[in-house]
């Protein structure tokens, strides 16, 4: 159908796909509407390693299992619109003929951001266009998941065009947060941050730019970003298709950091470069993860990436975080960034190179109207802006609003020929040489970085349109392809992390009074986001996921140990009360 009537076609797939999903679960069998028993509490607290040996010991049946994952998934659901596709009660077939209960994830429920390929249903991405195409097999993902086996029970919520930390889109509508509904779990994975914090077990989702990592800080729950060839990504589908710029990887998120390591070290045990062959075949090294927990650690410390501020409350739990460490007995120094190659410095580079087709690719599949996010929306506006137009635009903003951030970033953002982007991939191997060598030199030689998730809390729906560019904190890690984990940390408090100051006032004290941090910032309010989620990031170099892995269980250690002097309270962070 033909542009502008393409629109009523959109809103007949859109309907139709809803209705679909409301029918699946309302014709659940009997026992996934009945109420959460005391019994599947015990399952849902059960760390992943218990739960497999008692599957395979066959005193816990994997299909009582995947029931209480069932009732988890249908009030979350109710809840907070996370599930797009729900894969029950085809899960229980596969559970009879597919899934290997002798594999390390055994009878083990497992939920994937919808982009990743299962037979038999749509990789819809949030796009009207690619509904109503379900794959006939499996992807590798899937297919590995299955022979280690894990259970997949539902695909969660993502943004359309997966380049927002808003999980909503025209087809299945906004993901909210389960800790407060009028704000964002994060994305582009937080559909799967939702869920998990409402109970789920383990998930997997995709980061280009902290995808799996904003929504663990915003949700409340544990990630990990692999660097590129550790995990898996065949069998999946993608906004941007070919953009290797700023390589996309997909990587796990749990409830907790044990089920987090677990499942890391069973998806890698499983030798998934025989199942991928973009896969690193580098084993598990369990010396590492030890290692990583049984020593004094020199530890970096990034409070402020020189572009968007920390918030209070982020503030607050970062300076937790170094206090509890300080107290177990490690060396917390804070860094300067390598000379050249500071963050600002890698979010310009870093935005060329994703966008560099111009926005085109995760325009294509929209149909007319069809809603789109609105970060990517501002980021479509400047890059479809005339070169002509886009200078005089960059010249408004840098002489004349007199903001150097924002006008570096609008300068050179738009589409790139080959000519142009060789360049930039030039820049970016040399940006990550220069990290190297600091890494290595004295006085660094860091066993970890430690710092914000980012700037705030989980922001209000549709406030992307403003924070867009607020993503330096993740996106800089990215760039350079180092591992990186997130932990929660506490939550945000209505007194003890209000503002001073009006905003304004605040980030023109701190040397910040420029439109990507207000952006930010504008939306900031202790007492609305009371009860949000804080966490810090964990970031070690590339190919350290054991390590990291190892470093966030120290620092998960020291604030169960540490006691806040303002409170008498164990600054640990707490999940939520699965009812």
């Amino acid at each position: 159908m033909l542009p502008p009537f393409d629109y009523f076609e959109y809103r007949r797939i859109r309907n139709q796909k809803q209705a679909e999903r409301d029918l699946r679960f309302a014709s659940l069998p009997h026992p996934y509407h009945l109420q959460i028993t005391a019994s599947d509490k015990k399952i849902i607290e059960q760390p992943i390693e218990e739960l497999v040996r008692d599957i395979q010991g066959s005193t816990t049946s994997a299909l009582s299992v995947l029931r209480t994952y069932g009732k988890v998934a249908v009030r979350a659901q109710k809840r907070t619109n996370c599930i797009t596709e729900l894969l029950l009660p085809e899960a229980e077939s596969w559970l009879e003929s597919e899934v290997n209960l002798k594999g390390p994830l055994a009878g083990i429920p497992v939920s994937l951001k919808d982009s990743v390929q299962v037979k038999g249903f749509d990789t819809t991405l949030g796009y009207s266009a690619l509904a109503g195409k379900p794959f006939t097999e499996d992807g590798p993902m899937t297919k590995l998941l299955k022979d280690a086996g894990a259970v997949p029970y539902a695909k969660t919520a993502l943004p359309i065009t997966l380049l927002s930390f808003e999980s909503d889109n025209g087809l299945w509508g906004p993901c909210l947060n389960p800790h407060v509904p009028g704000y964002s779990p994060g994305g582009s994975t937080g559909g799967e941050g939702s869920l998990l914090a409402q109970g789920g077990r383990i998930g997997i989702g995709s980061d280009v730019a902290g995808s799996v990592r904003v929504p663990a800080a915003w949700s409340g729950i544990y990630s990990l970003r692999c660097s590129t060839g550790r995990w898996p990504k065949a069998g999946v589908s993608t906004s941007m298709a070919g953009q290797e710029g700023i390589p996309s990887v997909f990587s796990p998120m749990a409830r907790t950091l044990n089920d987090l390591t677990y499942f890391t070290r069973a998806m890698i045990g499983m030798e998934p470069w025989k199942y991928d062959n973009t896969v690193h075949p580098i084993a598990w090294r369990d010396e590492l993860e030890t290692d990583a927990k049984t020593k004094p650690l020199r530890i970096g410390l990034m409070r402020n990436d020189g572009v968007v501020p920390p918030t209070p409350a982020i503030e607050r739990a970062v300076s937790t975080t170094v206090a509890a460490l300080t107290e177990a007995g490690h060396t917390v120094t804070e860094i300067t960034t390598p000379d050249g190659a500071d963050p600002f410095t890698g979010l310009d580079l870093a935005s060329q190179l994703l966008n560099s087709d111009g926005c085109h690719h995760f325009n294509v599949p929209f149909r007319s109207f069809e809603p789109t996010d609105p970060g990517a929306y501002q980021l479509t506006r400047v890059a479809h802006l005339p070169r002509p137009l886009r200078y005089l635009y960059y010249l408004y903003v840098r002489y004349i609003k007199r903001d150097q951030i924002l006008a570096t970033l609008i300068r050179n953002f738009g589409p790139k020929s080959s000519a142009q982007v060789w360049p930039l991939v030039a820049q970016r191997e040399a940006f990550r040489a220069t990290w190297h060598k600091w890494w290595n030199a004295e006085p660094q030689q860091f066993d970890f970085i430690l710092c914000p998730v980012n700037a705030t809390p989980a922001l209000p729906h549709k406030a992307m349109y403003d924070a867009m560019s607020s993503c330096g904190y993740t996106f800089l890690w990215n760039l350079l392809d180092y591992t990186a984990g997130v932990l929660p940390v506490g939550h945000v408090d209505a007194v003890r992390d209000a503002l001073v100051a009006p905003y304004r006032t605040v980030l023109q004290r701190l040397g910040s009074n420029h439109a990507v941090a207000r952006g930010a910032w504008r939306h900031y309010d202790s007492a609305k986001m009371a009860g949000l989620p804080t966490a810090v990031q964990v970031v070690g170099r590339r190919w350290q996921e054991e390590q990291v892995l190892g470093y966030m269980a120290v620092v998960e250690n020291a604030l169960e140990q540490y006691i806040d002097p303002q409170t008498s309270e164990c600054a640990k962070y707490s999940l939520l009360e699965i009812d």
